[in-house]
């Protein structure tokens, strides 16, 4: 399991689009700096290799206390255990998530290498969710955002082509 975080802001990712000669799109929006955090962990079953993308929102940056829930809720899903490879991120390494982690001996903790991202599938996903699904996309309030994020990422759960692409885009093999 890999797991990540990332932002979205209500302002819009532009990317270059098709349009009528002489008609220049025009993406109107307002500066707001209203934002929505994300965590997510993929998975990859070792025998089976079968996939698994979950997810977490919130309208609040990311602290221990949201690590610590996520890792509860992945732990409910997966009571089997598994390898966690995540970043040095603060709240990764806070005392109160290792403190939880030192007794579960079904989860194995491994670090990713510092300043190398692009080791990360899940960076690859938050990637096709900003960059491809809302690129361009224009909301209007936060529960817009929202529910875009979540149709994106429910959407990409199902395609198991894309999640494979996202390991070997990350230097993986499965």
């Amino acid at each position: 399991m890999l797991l990540d975080e990332s932002g979205f802001m209500l302002q819009p990712v532009c990317r270059r689009t098709w349009a009528p000669r002489g008609q220049t799109p025009v993406l109107w929006q307002w500066d707001r700096r209203d934002r929505l955090s994300a965590i997510s962990a993929l998975t990859v079953a070792p025998r089976r290799r079968r996939f698994g993308l979950y997810w977490a929102l919130y309208r609040h940056n990311i602290r221990t206390a949201e690590v610590l829930r996520f890792l509860q809720v992945l732990r409910r899903h997966l009571p089997r255990g598994f390898t966690l490879i995540w970043d040095r991120h603060r709240p990764h390494r806070a005392t109160r998530v290792q403190t939880w982690l030192a007794p579960r001996r079904r989860i194995v903790v491994e670090w990713l290498p510092p300043y190398a991202p692009d080791l990360n599938p899940v960076e690859h996903v938050w990637g096709h969710t900003q960059d491809g699904d809302l690129a361009n996309f224009t909301p209007d309030t936060l529960p817009a955002l929202e529910h875009a994020v979540r149709t994106s990422l429910a959407h990409t759960r199902g395609q198991r082509h894309v999640l494979a692409a996202f390991f070997r885009a990350a230097g993986l093999e499965l």
